[in-house]
């Protein structure tokens, strides 16, 4: 046999080649770990044989609703046992998985689920009248299903055909889930503000899930059956991949409906979590918490942490109260991380202000990516590693999107050059360390959360006395940044910033609220553009808030 021409088709190639994806994690865990706990949920302890049961039933529901191939099923709903059988259950019945965020308004919802044309929507209690609002105006709403959470005891009224617990049953526990045909088949459909105001469909697949989940047990070290709590919302970029990786691992899952510090201090002492991700806001509130109790972690943590580079002040109380930090850096176009600041051996023994400025850096690329690189986006040539020469973040790997959904334009933007142009401008230092210098233009990163400024400024214009609005990061001590506008008012027009917050916070989640204002005439290049690079040094000497 020529080597060169192996036989690839055939039995062959059903011995040698199977489709990548992770729902093919979930029933090796529940043979190695049928016991073993999945899933922590308030008085709930739920095993990985029972994972895996449920799952299959739900699957097996949803194609008994005619769900199948193509079709999206969304989810809005805090870190609670059925998002997390979602992500299992959903991709096995052939569909695509639509998590929403929790925190937009109605009217983004309603545009989300019309333009992803999501025929089952899964609906926790607390966000009933929000969904409700939402679907008012759809002439062929999808199939809406009640999750009933037994920890939630807010308002919120029961609103669907059917609920999630009688959904389940309709399904059978010995569905065999198929892998998909092609592995680069979407698996998922998450949005993104970009860099437009409009939001985009970042549509990822089966082989980018599978091998991003694997990259983060690699990048972190993941051992076996680790304890992971829910920080991260799950709605986010599928929760970094969490989901599909500490199923690999036979984790087990602490769910929790909200990020409250002292809750979340119990609970990792309680159950001795060993892994959690998050947003420089959610360390600094758990270090803050600690600081009150004046105690440290009885054993230490090894936190994710990713958005705007973590503080010395943070990295350095964090460690003495027992959290290790490692710094990643990603989008949702990449499945969350894809990039980490790897940690030297001698960096240990540096000075905590040493330690923090070569820990806030970007890094190198994750496993699951050929490479990141700093391009010259006109010569699409690399930038040189002298920590000054500025360039534009690319990324280019398995674990990259398919594309934005129904946006042609924006996807042959994004993969110029055979790269996906990330929009961050950043320089690479001497050894090697990717750095940003400056986000994106039009995204403010707050709480780790991304707001685009178009969309603010859009409702700034809306405004009967406002003529030019524009938003910029301003830095935050809690948030890492927030909003700034600076507003310049019409002719004879006058306007407070508690009027404009009101007017904001009547069409914004509260999140992508300005918090400090600025009436003045705004600085314009000769063409009249806005020059929002003087405006963020600006927002940098104003007072920000409390």
């Amino acid at each position: 046999m020529n080597i060169a021409h192996a036989p690839t088709a055939g039995d062959a190639r059903k011995a040698h080649f199977t489709p990548l994806s992770p729902i093919s994690f979930l029933p090796r865990t529940a043979l190695a770990f049928p016991d073993h706990v999945a899933i922590v949920h308030g008085d709930l302890r739920q095993t990985w044989s029972e994972t895996y049961r449920r799952c299959r039933q739900l699957a097996s529901a949803f194609r008994g609703r005619g769900i199948g191939k193509g079709d999206v099923i969304a989810v809005i709903a805090p870190n609670i046992p059925a998002m997390y059988e979602a992500h299992f259950a959903v991709p096995m019945a052939g569909a695509i998985l639509n998590t929403l965020n929790t925190r937009l308004k109605a009217a983004e919802i309603a545009f989300q689920l019309r333009h992803g044309g999501a025929r089952v929507l899964l609906v926790d209690r607390e966000f009933s009248e929000l969904v409700a609002s939402a679907l008012r105006d759809f002439e062929d709403p999808p199939l809406v299903i009640d999750v009933l959470d037994e920890t939630y005891d807010g308002a919120g009224q029961a609103i669907g055909a059917t609920d999630y617990e009688r959904l389940l049953a309709e399904g059978s526990d010995d569905f065999e889930a198929d892998l998909p045909e092609d592995e680069c088949e979407p698996i998922s459909l998450n949005y993104t503000s970009g860099t437009t105001g409009d939001p985009k469909g970042v549509v990822t697949h089966h082989r980018g899930a599978h091998l991003n989940a694997l990259s983060q047990i690699v990048t972190w070290s993941m051992p076996q059956n680790p304890v992971y709590l829910w920080t991260l919302p799950m709605f986010h970029c599928n929760g970094w991949c969490f989901p599909w990786a500490v199923a690999i691992q036979g984790g087990t899952n602490i769910c929790v409906r909200r990020v409250e510090p002292a809750r979340v201090v119990d609970l990792i002492e309680l159950h001795g979590v060993s892994h959690m991700c998050g947003a420089p806001i959610v360390y600094s509130m758990l270090v803050d918490e600690l600081e009150r109790r004046g105690r440290v972690l009885s054993s230490r943590v090894d936190c994710m942490i990713a958005g705007a580079a973590p503080p010395s002040a943070l990295i350095e109380a964090g460690d003495r109260m027992g959290f290790d930090f490692l710094h990643v850096y990603g989008l949702t176009e990449v499945y969350g991380p894809a990039a980490v600041c790897v940690k030297q051996p001698g960096w240990a023994d540096m000075p905590v202000e040493d330690r923090a400025r070569l820990n806030a850096r970007q890094g190198m690329a994750m496993v699951s990516q050929e490479a990141m690189c700093v391009l010259d986006p006109e010569k699409m040539e690399p930038v040189p590693a002298d920590g000054e020469t500025q360039g534009e973040i690319m990324f280019r790997g398995n674990a990259t999107l398919l594309g934005y959904l129904n946006n042609p334009e924006a996807t042959a933007a994004a993969f110029g050059g055979g790269w996906f142009h990330t929009g961050d401008i950043a320089v690479v230092d001497p050894d090697g360390y990717v750095r940003i210098t400056d986000r994106s233009k039009d995204v403010i990163i707050s709480g780790g959360e991304n707001i685009s400024s178009l969309e603010v400024e859009d409702v700034l214009h809306k405004h009967p006395a406002v003529s030019v609005a524009a938003v910029v990061a301003m830095p935050h001590e809690k948030w890492g940044e927030v909003p700034c506008a600076f507003i310049e008012l019409r002719a004879g027009e006058k306007a407070e910033p508690s009027e404009l917050q009101q007017f904001c916070r009547e069409r914004l989640a509260a999140f992508k609220v300005p918090k400090v204002f600025s009436f003045e005439e705004l600085p314009k290049t000769s063409t009249g553009k806005v020059q929002k690079a003087i405006l963020r040094d600006a927002a940098g000497r104003l007072v920000p808030p409390a």
